[in-house]
């Protein structure tokens, strides 16, 4: 994995984890003083035949982002586990308004997958301070469909981590998904996120009961996973 700077912005289920809003920027607490090591720096990150490429207004994707959003929306595998908010374009404009602010307020990194060919939407994965002063953040992630059986998921999730870790001092990065998402679990095991437990009843999706989730985390310590392309 390369990292370059971009000052264009401020299974038994699919591979893809975290309660609602793993795919969604959220608000976290408070805004980073200037001086305070762990801020999110827009960056993009090269994992070769993929670049994770900050969301936001100006990010260019083939036939536009905010079109791309909303069939990403779509995808059936992509809602079952992580439901997104841009099922049309008022909503995906929103999602990038706020991809932006929490950019500019630290509190989520929300990187696109793309490909390194044509540019096109692959998925989506985020990094978010869940209490920034422990340097404990979360991890999320989604595929397309098209997009899966290449690693990226993995991938993705290991690269956000390790740039989260050496660039804005996280100490313990959590990942959590939904019991049952058999594909997200062997994702977190691969990109080296142990599991520590199950979640009773710990989040929902609007519309569905209450769903338990397993938790992984990784530590700033452990050693990094040795990944295949």
């Amino acid at each position: 994995m390369t990292t370059t700077d971009s000052s264009a912005t401020a299974s038994a289920g699919p591979a893809s984890a975290g309660p609602a809003s793993a795919g969604e920027p959220a608000t976290a607490a408070g805004t980073a003083p200037a001086t305070d090591p762990r801020t999110f720096r827009s960056t993009v990150l090269d994992l070769g035949d993929a670049l994770l490429r900050p969301w936001g207004r100006a990010l260019d994707l083939p036939g536009g982002v905010v079109p791309a959003l909303v069939a990403a929306s779509a995808d059936p595998a992509v809602a079952l586990w992580t439901p997104l908010t841009s099922t049309d374009p008022a909503g995906a404009e929103a999602y990038l308004d706020r991809c932006d602010a929490h950019w500019a307020d630290n509190t989520t990194a929300s990187f696109a997958i793309t490909d390194a060919a044509d540019g096109g939407l692959l998925g989506n994965v985020i990094l978010r301070w869940t209490d920034r002063a422990e340097g404990v953040a979360m991890v999320g992630y989604w595929l397309l469909t098209a997009a899966r059986g290449r690693g990226l998921a993995t991938r993705a999730a290991d690269a956000v981590t390790r740039w989260g870790i050496e660039t804005a001092g996280a100490r313990r990065i959590e990942l959590f998904h939904g019991v049952g998402n058999d594909a997200s679990c062997r994702v977190a095991v691969r990109a080296g996120f142990p599991y520590e437990g199950t979640l009773r009843a710990s989040f929902r999706h609007e519309g569905r009961d209450y769903n338990d989730e397993h938790l992984h985390a990784r530590l700033a310590s452990d050693p990094y996973p040795a990944l295949s392309a």
